[in-house]
């Protein structure tokens, strides 16, 4: 078997990040996309000692999961992989992959208490960052990544996930754009003016923040758009409206000037009664009803916090800290990213909280230099996971509690195994569902000193 070969696999298991997994000649065949049960037409893309990656070229034989998808963008869009598969199915398997993950590192005798599924199974995301581009076909679009594609974009003015102020946002900009004949930007000869539209919504507290990306190829009065902006009729309250100039030659949305043309730079969400001030680049969780969900989860694992010292690590801008700090005697938040550690302090000082420090830095550096005990200790690393010698700090604290809250289940499952060989116990897990017909899936557990 060799690159570019044409093989037929049954699906026979799922694995974490979408892929469906089969087996051919003797060897484990990873497709991304595929889902249990189907038979697949697949192209070998990369040849390993004991493992084969593949796309898929044709679904010869459907899964018995499969549904009409309800998005006329699915299959075209990367956003979403399994929109075509029943949403209580859905559930199913990112409930099994964890568990699978858990058991393969010998994580066992714990409580699963199943998966929370997201408040809104459409129209959930709170954030979207749109592409000027072109299509397969060579049109002008504003929209998301073809699936697999780095330079086309499909138009997705119908999409199912955000709600109508996104669309219209999309909608109105594209018009604009046309209108005006303002060049989009090309990846390949790095030329053009307008790169992306970034639209973020505070959806509990109904405010929108709109902000065009650009070169600075050109000079352009946005004052009329901004107009049609400000008579759109969104359902959410126009707050802002923001130009970013970025000549970098990385497709990533990178400020290296932020224009506030409108309103001001930041909006304001509401989650547990608590208020979060969130600014153009400042990171929040895109779900903002299954972000309830999964702070009312950390609440529970972390239980009785009222006499208690907790650490929040990782802690980004603070909202989980914040949202433990009513209840807690004092909490204490490490994070790399400066500018995260400014907004956790200043969100903070937004709800009235004085019994919570924001130290900036690198979690296994500065737990060194804290000379104060956690009771409960909170973590949500990136994806990577927990650093090992961060970790090691973590074990020394001899916390009675550890909540462990991750979007990546194989660094979990990886960091759970070194927790139960230094003392500890893993009690309980509960999955949380924030990002409907994906395969990204939170995951919070509750670990116990022996």
């Amino acid at each position: 078997m060799k690159r570019n070969d044409i093989i037929t696999v049954e699906i026979k298991d799922m694995e974490f990040g979408g892929f469906g997994i089969g087996y051919f000649e003797g060897k484990k065949v990873k497709i991304k996309g595929a889902l249990l049960g189907q038979i697949i037409k697949a192209k070998v893309k990369k040849v390993k000692k004991d493992m084969v990656e593949g796309e898929i070229v044709e679904v010869i034989e459907n899964s018995p999961l499969e549904k009409q998808s309800f998005c006329p963008h699915f299959g075209d869009c990367g956003g979403c992989i399994y929109q075509n598969v029943d949403y209580s199915d859905q559930l199913k398997i990112k409930e099994d992959i964890v568990k699978k993950l858990l058991e393969k590192e010998g994580i066992r005798d714990y409580e699963f208490l199943g998966i929370v599924k997201s408040p809104k199974e459409h129209g959930y995301r709170n954030k979207m960052e749109y592409t000027f581009g072109k299509d397969k076909e060579g049109n002008e679009v504003l929209g998301l990544h073809r699936k697999g594609r780095f330079y086309e974009v499909v138009m997705t003015d119908k999409c199912n996930i955000v709600d109508d102020d996104f669309l219209k946002a999309l909608n109105l900009t594209f018009d604009y754009a046309i209108k005006k004949g303002l060049p989009f930007y090309d990846k390949k000869t790095h030329k053009g003016f307008l790169r992306h539209l970034v639209v973020r919504k505070a959806s509990k507290a109904g405010e929108i923040l709109l902000n065009i990306v650009t070169t600075t190829e050109l000079e352009h009065d946005f004052k009329e758009l901004i107009e049609i902006y400000k008579n759109a009729n969104f359902e959410s309250r126009l707050v802002g409206v923001l130009h970013t100039q970025n000549d970098s030659w990385s497709d990533a949305v990178v400020c290296e000037k932020l224009n506030v043309l409108y309103g001001k730079d930041y909006l304001i969400e509401e989650l547990l009664g608590l208020k979060f001030k969130i600014s153009a680049f400042s990171f929040f969780q895109t779900n903002s009803y299954g972000a309830e969900k999964l702070y009312e989860t950390v609440r529970e694992f972390a239980g009785d916090v009222s006499d208690k010292i907790v650490f929040d690590l990782y802690s980004g801008t603070g909202t989980i800290g914040i949202i433990m700090a009513p209840m807690a005697k004092k909490v204490i938040g490490i994070e790399l990213v400066e500018e995260a550690v400014m907004s956790a302090r200043e969100n903070a000082k937004l709800n009235g909280l004085e019994n919570c420090t924001f130290i900036a830095g690198d979690v296994s550096q500065k737990l060194k230099e804290i000379n104060e005990k956690p009771d409960v200790v909170i973590v949500d690393p990136p994806r990577s996971g927990i650093n090992p010698k961060a970790l090691e700090d973590i074990v020394k604290f001899n916390a009675e509690k550890i909540v462990y809250v991750s979007c990546n289940p194989e660094s979990l499952a990886r960091d759970l195994k070194i927790f139960s060989e230094k003392g500890y116990k893993v009690e309980k897990v509960k999955c949380v569902d924030m990002f409907p017909h994906t395969y990204h899936v939170e995951t919070v557990v509750l670990i116990e000193r022996k």
